[in-house]
């Protein structure tokens, strides 16, 4: 059975590299996979879906949940070791009740935690903004994915929180000091 651990925070919020790190260290046992990265393969392959997901992605939308949910579960499944980290997903309402479904009928994946990397707006603006890397960092595709983000948030924290999956870490520490404590609850579950 694979093991899932779904991390979630705000643009910046250093979620990719905190699992890649956790994913590095472990790399006998544990896998990663960022939403974003398997969403940007399929564009990068120019295929017609990613065509389509690019049309999503382009301007800070979130792409539709057939085709995420279809990418994830696809990833999961074929997943080289049994306990992943898969970043930036649930983004949505419809996106963790559809995941919900297809976890209740699909036994093969067991949801162990959702954790949130915690860091406040002001700090994910200076992240972002300060990457510099091109048209998704720019001011006002940062405020949609901002608010893409915390809008349905209170909603699928409560929802975790009713199953008691939810755990927060605090994102506005260094580096190390997150890993640390993230990689130390992840170990806690399996």
């Amino acid at each position: 059975m694979k093991k899932l651990f779904l991390i979630i925070g705000a643009p910046g919020s250093g979620k990719t590299t905190d699992a890649e790190m956790i994913a590095a260290r472990n790399s006998e046992s544990i896998v990663h996979y960022s939403t974003g990265d398997l969403l940007r393969a399929e564009v990068a392959s120019g295929s017609e879906r990613g065509q389509l997901i690019d049309s999503f992605i382009s301007r800070g939308m979130i792409v539709p949940i057939e085709i995420a949910i279809e990418t994830i579960t696809s990833a999961i499944k074929a997943a080289p070791s049994d306990v992943i980290l898969f970043d930036g997903y649930p983004r949505s309402f419809e996106q963790m009740s559809e995941l919900d479904k297809f976890l209740q009928h699909d036994h093969s994946i067991e949801l162990l935690s959702i954790i949130e990397v915690v860091v406040s707006e002001e700090v994910a603006r200076d992240r972002v903004l300060g990457r510099s890397r091109g048209a998704d960092d720019k001011e006002e595709v940062f405020n949609n994915r901002m608010s893409v983000y915390t809008e349905p948030l209170a909603v699928i924290q409560a929802f975790y929180e009713e199953k008691n999956l939810l755990q927060k870490i605090n994102g506005e520490r260094t580096i190390e000091a997150i890993v640390d404590e993230m990689e130390a609850f992840i170990k806690t579950k399996i």
